[in-house]
């Protein structure tokens, strides 16, 4: 993530001793991303993530750190936080709230054939049932009523066919999340960002294996079909044009319903959760670009990428029965 936040080695070093994980031997600020300020550090006893929240407040963050102690509980490869000898997760550091975490194994497919989004797609499907077990409740704060309230704001930075477009979109999904299909779907705690550099994998005997889910600082409680759109814009489209590739989502989807199949609202409403998770990051990396804040490694990501998806999604609406006919060609 970018740095907002300087903390220095000293700091560092008693912060960690502090939470028993050992003698601090080296720090590095991550630049990727920028919700939140990260440092990879290494330790006598192991590698961590050092991670300080700008955004998030401590009264919300117990639900995506509690979240991944549940998931890593229950055999879901994700960071399991740092607690201190009270057995809290969430500390301080430097006026900001504070988790330390273990550094998955592997590194991010940045280019994902068929296998690694058909061992996403399994490994999603059971962290949603795997989640159904966990107490918590938070809302997506990156869903419907967070776009009703941004859209306005980013509209005077726009030209004339964006505005209608993204304004058009929005009605559509006021109108999609006041249906009764809808009102069905099945719940609970989501990523709602398991994106390609948010997914690590290793190699073994030659082959990819899923080695960890990590950011899970967007999640909250939201549709389970919202998750897997997010995931199929993103994992199993054409980078360039947005377009669907049909044997990679068919992968994707196939595997994810080997281990939780889709009930009927979900196979009905896809193709709309597709379009919400398109517009959903093609508003947020508006938000980004236009109102950026200061950083010293900040690198918005490209806001029309998402607007190409949405495009996609509109003129090609993507339907299970286009997944599971194998005569289907990929687009």
């Amino acid at each position: 993530m970018a740095v907002y936040t300087e903390v220095s080695l000293d700091e560092a070093s008693t912060f960690l001793s502090s939470l028993q994980l050992g003698t601090l031997q080296t720090m590095e600020g991550c630049s990727g991303g920028i919700e939140n300020t990260n440092y990879f550090v290494t330790t006598d006893q192991a590698p961590y993530v050092l991670t300080l929240f700008e955004r998030l407040t401590a009264q919300q963050l117990p639900f995506y750190l509690r979240l991944m102690k549940h998931l890593a509980f229950h055999g879901i490869p994700v960071p399991d936080p740092a607690a201190n000898r009270d057995g809290d997760v969430l500390h301080s550091l430097n006026g900001k709230p504070a988790a330390v975490v273990n550094r998955l194994k592997g590194k991010s497919e940045l280019s994902p054939g068929v296998e690694h989004c058909r061992q996403v797609g399994a490994m999603l499907a059971r962290m949603h049932l795997a989640g159904r077990e966990f107490g918590m409740q938070q809302p997506n704060l990156r869903a419907l009523p967070w776009w009703n309230e941004t859209v306005p704001v980013v509209l005077p930075h726009l030209e004339a066919p964006q505005a209608a477009l993204i304004q058009s979109e929005l009605a559509y999904q006021n109108h999609v999340a006041a249906q009764s299909a809808y009102a069905a779907l099945p719940r609970g705690a989501i990523h709602a960002d398991l994106f390609r550099d948010n997914v690590m994998f290793e190699t073994l005997d030659g082959e990819p294996r899923l080695s960890g889910f990590f950011d899970f600082y967007f999640a909250g409680t939201d549709t389970w079909l919202f998750d897997l759109a997010v995931c199929l814009n993103d994992w199993c489209i054409d980078l360039p044009t947005g377009r669907a590739d049909l044997e990679r989502s068919r992968a994707f989807v196939q595997a994810y319903e080997s281990v939780r199949p889709l009930t009927a609202q979900e196979r009905e409403l896809l193709p709309a959760m597709l379009r919400a998770g398109a517009l959903r990051f093609w508003l947020s990396r508006l938000w980004d670009w236009y109102l950026p804040r200061e950083a010293s490694m900040l690198k918005p990501h490209d806001p029309t990428h998402f607007e190409r998806v949405l495009q996609q999604r509109i003129a090609h609406p993507l339907t299970l029965d286009t997944l599971m006919n194998p005569e289907t060609q990929t687009a």
